[in-house]
């Protein structure tokens, strides 16, 4: 831990939930979130969500598609995916790993999105994490292998499928989301 970190206030969730605005909390640390995110941003994960959604409709397990839904980790870590799909009904606030998590890159969230929640998914056990790239029109998918981060998918286009462990999958038409 570096010296400046012994001095910085720590926040809890309950400091989160009083926070107007829109935040993300990592270890304690309040991280303001970009913008109300643009077009492109809303249209990727709305396309996402329908094909998604679409599939898991006809699976027989209950799996659900959620956006922009709060995950609170601990008492200090709070982070707000872009999408995830998760096989329960969640009524308030996300309190356990999801199966897959979605997070459309921008050049103000990269750092975070693949190196900070990079490494909280891995740790957290998310069986697949999506990162989608909208200015270079490409999609990488890590999936969690013996608890590490392996590549499963990178590419402008294809059909990606997912397997959830429930024995549900879907498939993406990459192609489409841009």
């Amino acid at each position: 831990m570096g010296i400046a970190e012994k001095f910085l206030p720590k926040y809890t969730v309950e400091d989160y939930q009083k926070w107007e605005g829109d935040w993300e909390l990592i270890k304690g640390i309040p991280y303001a979130m970009a913008p109300s995110p643009l077009g492109i941003h809303q249209k990727i994960i709305m396309e996402l969500g329908r094909q998604i959604a679409n599939q898991l409709d006809s699976c027989t397990k209950k799996c659900y598609v959620y956006p922009e839904l709060d995950w609170i980790i601990d008492e200090n870590t709070v982070l707000r995916p872009d999408l995830i799909v998760i096989c329960k009904e969640i009524r308030e606030y996300l309190k356990e790993t999801p199966e897959v998590v979605v997070e459309v890159v921008s050049k103000s969230t990269a750092q975070k999105d693949e190196y900070l929640k990079f490494s909280i998914y891995e740790k957290e056990k998310v069986p697949f994490y999506i990162l989608v790239y909208p200015d270079i029109k490409k999609v990488r998918v890590f999936q969690l292998v013996d608890r590490e981060y392996d590549k499963y998918f990178d590419g402008e286009d294809g059909i990606l499928e997912i397997h959830l462990k429930n024995g549900c999958s879907f498939k993406i038409d990459v192609g489409k989301l841009f």
